[in-house]
This record gives structure tokens, C-alpha cells and sequence, in this order.
């Protein structure tokens, strides 16, 4: 019998996507793969990819679980996970046909799965869709409390700017490179929740992490001497690559996309007619949200750039108003900018012509766009976005760091200076990674070997 995975995600875009890749790789390894996703998720994922998107096939099959809140509101949501999940994912788990060889959870769902695994005797990994050096954070933050680090007294710009030297593999992080929670809502939900997520990672037989040991070593290695059997699997993406279309094709495995959003293909051909490396991308991800003030400043400073702009404005991205620009602002840009609601951004950061990304900071967007080797400005906003700017510009020297508000003067200057000359060298640095990316999960690099592993030892699993 196939061995049978059950993957369930966090209910957001960026780690569905991710979680996607790695079922969508094992089934080709020839897993059975069950994916669960909530209510609301399934049904946004009809209406942006069409009401076939995830037929997938006899193997690959897409179950839901009930809302029992609200996934826009993190609060409820978060309570849910703790209290009213597991005995809707037990009674689920308990209606498949055959049962599951192992559960592959994302890290912040371990509230549920981990005890829903122990009370059905199964295997049970977590898989962390974040930079192996957010996971260090998450994973500190209990000793952070600890050592009376926080709650901090006071958050003035001296505070956050001190060090910390004792975080393993991490060197001279900042405080306000940490978490934002850490700093913002110390001991809050969020606080508690991802600091209580991470030390389970002790209670599960392996941890997986969306790196890959060339851009991370030194964390990893403090990551793996703390626990065992620790996987490093990225970029996905180029394993997913490698899978032949025609292989894909027969699978049927190849459902529509992995967006929770209708992509907008026409920015692809606008992007035909430009300059290699002439095109700044824009986009916040899938969540960020902004003043209109704030997306106002943003716009000007783009066009006064006078750079060519690919920006995706989400309609639900401004606070509490509409996200509508000034009439005079389409006059002013005329053909120089491109504004759209969702793009299919892989695409986008790999075509020629994209020579810089303007990001949130979010790991999908961050390891995409090394991938792709696409330098960036980095604009965090919340959560683990702080240490991967931190790392994004200090350690791997390939963005340049937003801080302060979103202001005109300030979106200007730093565009010109990544489409410039400066932006030259990071863009240099950026096909390093990207060169380093293709090695690790080609035969025989790092990521590909541990894959290899993964799926050995999930088969043994199965036949035990």
C-alpha cells in the first residue's frame, strides 16, 4: 500500500503554497497525499482557480475541516486551533478510508495535530515554512521571558537597537530585529502562541524548514544540535522544477495554481515590452494591509523614481477605505506603471525584465525572489518579517533596508539607488544565491539529498 500523508497547513497564502510544493513532491514519489484545508480557504481557492482547480486525482485529494472562526480574524482563529480543532481533525481523520502513514503539520497547527497524532498512534512532522532564523527566534522567545529580556521596560530606539550575543548561530541580532511581537505584545496571543508552537518541535519525530544550509548554515547547525532529525528542503520551487511536465501531466496532481487569489497573467506581456532589469516589482503579499495615506506616499515615490513599476494592490490592502489612487496619479505615470490586484509573482521575479523587488519581507516573497536572483528594498510590518529583513540586508547583502514610514522622499531614494549603480552589487550578490539555490536542490546537493531522506523515511514508516 502508498504511503498516505496528511498535510495541514496554517490558513494563510504563503504556507499553503509552500505546503503545496512539498505534497505535490512526495505524490510524485508516489505518496497518496491528503490536504486539508479550513472551510473559508477551500472555498476562496474555487473562486480564484475555478470550480476544477483542486480536483487533483484519486491520490492527491483536498478535505476541509469546519471554520470554527473567522481565518481573517488571527485572534479567533488562534483560539480555535487551541480548543476547537482537534476533535474536528480526529473525526475527519476517522473518515478516510485508509489510514495515515504520517501527518505533515505546519508548525503553528502543532496546538492540535501533535495530540490529535498521539491519540491515533501516528507519526506526526512539523514543516516550517519560515527562514530556519525566524524559527530560532520563535524557538527563543521562552528563554527571552527567561532572562527577563522581555517584556522589554521601555521601547525607546536605544533599547531595540541592543544586541543580543547569545542566540545560538545568530550574531549581533538586534532586539528589534526579532519577532515584532516580541517587542510590540510581549506575552500576548500571538506571543504565546508561536513562542509554545516552536518548543513542540521537541514533542515530533522530525522538523522540516523552507531553507536551504548554504544561505542558513550556522542556524541550521544550531537548530540540528538542539533537535533531531532536522530537514532542510528549499527552494521547493526548483525541486518542483525538476519533475518532467509530461510526468506531471500524467499524475493529474498538477492542479490549478496554488493561489487564494485570481492572478492577473497581462502584467506578464506589459513586462515583454521593457528593458532587462528596467522593472521595480511591488507587492506586500498577501496580508499586509496600509493607510491610504501610506499607499498615496508609496505611489509618488514610485513614479517620481521615474522607474518602470509592476505594483500589485490588493482591494482589501488599504485600512477601512477603498485602495483607490488619485486621478491625477494614472495621468502622471501614463505607461511607466503597471497596477494590478494579484500577479503570478514566481513569474514575475524570474522574467528579464525585473530588476528589483520592493517586499514586505515575508519568507515566500524572500526566498522567491533569490531564487530568482532579484534583489530588494524590504519594508517589514509584522512577525517574522523582521528577521528576515535583518538577514535579507545585513547578512546576505541583498536589499536595502525601508525604515520609518511610508514617505515619498524616502520610496524615491531607495529605488533609485537598488535600479542604480548600488543595486548593481546587490543584484551581483543575488545570483550568488540564486547559483547556490540551483546547487542544493540539484542531484546530490543538500536540499535534494535531505528530500531523498524524507522520502525514505516515511516509506519505512509504511511498512512498518
Amino acid at each position: 500500500m502508498k504511503p498516505h500523508v496528511i498535510f495541514v497547513p496554517y490558513p494563510v497564502q504563503s504556507v499553503i503554497k509552500s505546503m503545496l510544493k512539498l505534497a505535490e513532491l512526495l505524490h510524485h514519489k508516489g505518496f497518496r497525499i491528503t490536504f486539508v484545508n479550513t472551510e473559508i480557504i477551500h472555498k476562496r481557492f474555487l473562486e480564484s482557480g475555478g470550480p476544477h482547480c483542486l480536483d487533483g486525482s484519486p491520490d492527491f485529494q483536498f478535505k476541509t475541516i469546519p471554520d470554527a472562526s473567522s481565518v481573517d480574524d488571527a485572534l479567533q482563529l488562534w483560539n480555535a486551533v487551541e480548543t476547537k480543532f482537534l476533535d474536528i481533525f480526529l473525526d475527519l481523520v476517522t473518515s478516510l478510508p485508509d489510514p495515515p502513514t504520517c501527518i505533515i503539520s505546519d508548525g503553528l497547527m502543532s496546538a492540535f495535530t501533535v495530540d490529535a497524532a498521539q491519540k491515533m498512534n501516528v507519526p506526526v512532522m512539523l514543516c516550517w515554512p519560515i527562514a530556519a532564523c525566524s524559527y530560532m527566534c520563535f524557538y527563543q522567545m521562552k528563554s527571552l521571558v527567561e532572562k527577563g529580556v522581555i517584556p522589554l521596560k521601555d521601547t525607546s530606539q536605544e533599547t531595540l537597537e541592543k544586541t543580543l550575543d547569545w542566540i545560538p548561530g545568530m550574531k549581533d541580532i538586534r532586539i528589534r530585529d526579532l519577532p515584532s511581537m516580541a517587542w510590540t505584545n510581549p506575552l500576548g496571543k500571538f506571543f504565546t502562541f508561536a513562542m509554545e508552537a516552536a518548543q513542540r518541535s521537541h514533542e515530533v519525530s522530525r522538523n522540516i524548514i523552507h531553507t536551504f544550509d548554504e544561505l542558513e548554515g550556522s542556524i541550521v547547525e544550531a537548530i540540528s544540535s538542539m533537535l533531531s532529525h532536522v530537514y532542510t528542503i528549499g527552494p521547493l520551487q526548483l525541486l518542483v522544477d525538476q519533475i518532467p511536465k509530461e510526468e506531471k501531466e500524467k499524475e493529474q496532481s498538477n492542479f490549478n495554481g496554488y493561489s487564494l487569489f485570481k492572478e492577473e497573467p497581462e502584467c506578464l506581456k506589459w513586462l515583454e515590452s521593457k528593458k532587462p532589469n528596467s522593472v521595480i516589482y511591488v507587492s506586500f503579499g498577501s496580508s499586509a494591509v496600509i493607510s491610504r495615506q501610506d499607499l498615496i506616499e508609496l505611489g509618488w515615490g514610485l513614479a517620481n523614481s521615474n522607474h518602470y513599476f509592476l505594483w500589485i494592490i490588493r482591494s482589501d490592502m488599504v485600512i477601512g477605505e477603498s485602495a483607490v489612487l488619485p486621478p491625477e496619479f494614472a495621468d502622471h505615470i501614463k505607461d511607466r506603471g503597471y497596477i494590478g490586484s494579484w500577479c503570478p509573482q514566481e513569474k514575475v521575479l524570474n522574467h528579464g525584465s525585473v530588476g528589483g523587488f520592493l517586499t514586505h519581507g515575508g519568507w515566500s516573497s524572500t526566498i522567491e525572489s533569490l531564487t530568482a536572483g532579484v534583489p530588494m528594498i524590504c519594508r517589514p510590518f509584522v512577525g517574522d518579517q523582521m528577521p528576515d529583513c535583518r538577514y535579507i540586508c545585513n547578512e546576505w547583502g541583498v536589499g536595502l533596508e525601508m525604515e520609518g514610514n511610508l514617505e515619498r522622499e524616502n520610496v524615491e531614494n531607495l529605488v533609485r539607488e537598488l535600479m542604480g549603480e548600488t543595486g548593481q552589487k546587490l543584484r551581483n550578490k543575488a545570483m550568488e544565491w540564486k547559483a547556490k539555490a540551483q546547487i542544493a536542490t540539484a542531484p546530490n546537493g543538500s536540499s535534494a539529498l535531505n528530500f531523498e531522506k524524507l522520502v525514505e523515511e516515511i516509506a519505512m514508516l509504511s511498512s512498518n
